[in-house]
């Protein structure tokens, strides 16, 4: 368990196999097909062995829509950005047949999750494992614990490779869950630099990027939260990029409830009405429904609500709250 197995393929000439891009290199888009899916962080199936959860995950570039104007060319699990939502219990063994159909070699790091040291992904220095080279497949394997928010991304070339979509999220519910809210909501921020209709990653010596996305959209094309007044909302943010995004909520205030994972006593708990998501972060906040309306959700960073400099764009969207 674990061996890389299979045969590599080569990297196309204009990328040397291994060396990463440089931020003022664009991501290779020749030859890449347009995504056949339009919404990431949809939930991944998995089939049973036994009591092991087993699930398939595999890497491929994709040409991907983050609004009705702009097209990325995007590096994916599953051909989606973000890469597909696990979400299992807490205690459940978890099986990840990890395929790389990418030109580089990369790997999976599970996010904030205290895993087996081989299997925690880092290839790049070597510290878990060699990486996953093109055509080869790994095999992960470990306990879901402890409940709750965590992501998963390449850890291999990562100051390009999770820009340009390689992450997702992974969600451990409680064993027995008392308190469930009436919506549980994953959204995960990050950024993307696109010129001329070239996509490149975004990195901060290169300034703010110019496009920023929820769950792989920018407004309008964010999909909004539906509640009926009264219904208590849990919302799960996750930095994936490499900016800070303080988001704000209009209309109600929302209690930090769990950061990084792990839950905040009650006693402990702040109300707010905006919360600085860094890059690696995960808070979990939930507010009560109670002001019916149309309601803004957005970065405070106000140029990261833009679609290319023109407003309103970019990490906004909408909580609608029916009376």
């Amino acid at each position: 368990m674990g061996q890389p197995t299979g045969q590599p393929t080569a990297a196309p000439a204009d990328m040397p196999m291994g060396a990463g891009l440089m931020q003022d290199e664009p991501v290779p888009s020749q030859g890449v097909l347009p995504a056949t899916e339009s919404e990431g962080g949809q939930l991944l199936p998995f089939t049973l062995d036994g009591e092991v959860k087993v699930f398939q995950l595999s890497t491929q570039p994709v040409l991907w829509n983050i609004n009705a104007d702009t097209q990325v060319t995007a590096w994916t699990f599953d051909g989606t950005v973000p890469g597909p939502l696990f979400r299992v219990t807490e205690g459940d063994r978890v099986r990840v047949v990890f395929s790389n159909n990418l030109p580089e070699p990369t790997s999976v790091h599970w996010h904030g999750l205290p895993v087996p040291t081989d299997m925690d992904g880092v290839a790049q220095p070597e510290l878990s494992q060699s990486p996953v080279m093109p055509g080869e497949t790994f095999t992960y394997e470990f306990e879901a614990r402890p409940a709750g928010t965590f992501m998963y991304h390449s850890h291999y070339d990562t100051d390009t490779q999770i820009n340009i979509g390689l992450f997702g999220g992974f969600i451990i519910e409680p064993r027995d869950w008392q308190d469930r809210p009436d919506q549980d909501v994953t959204l995960i921020l990050n950024e993307w630099r696109v010129i001329d209709g070239v996509t490149y990653p975004a990195m901060p010596d290169m300034g703010e990027p110019n496009y920023f996305t929820v769950n792989g959209k920018t407004y309008p094309h964010i999909p909004s939260i539906n509640a009926r007044l009264g219904e208590r909302i849990r919302i799960r943010f996750i930095g994936a990029g490499q900016f800070e995004h303080p988001m704000h909520l209009h209309g109600m205030p929302f209690q930090i409830v769990a950061t990084d994972g792990y839950p905040v006593p009650e006693a402990a708990r702040l109300t707010k009405d905006t919360i600085p998501v860094h890059p690696g972060e995960r808070f979990d906040i939930e507010f009560v429904a109670d002001n019916p309306g149309q309601w803004a959700i957005h970065c405070h960073i106000v140029h990261h609500a833009t679609n290319n400099d023109v407003e309103p764009g970019g990490l906004l969207f909408v909580v609608n709250v029916e009376a």
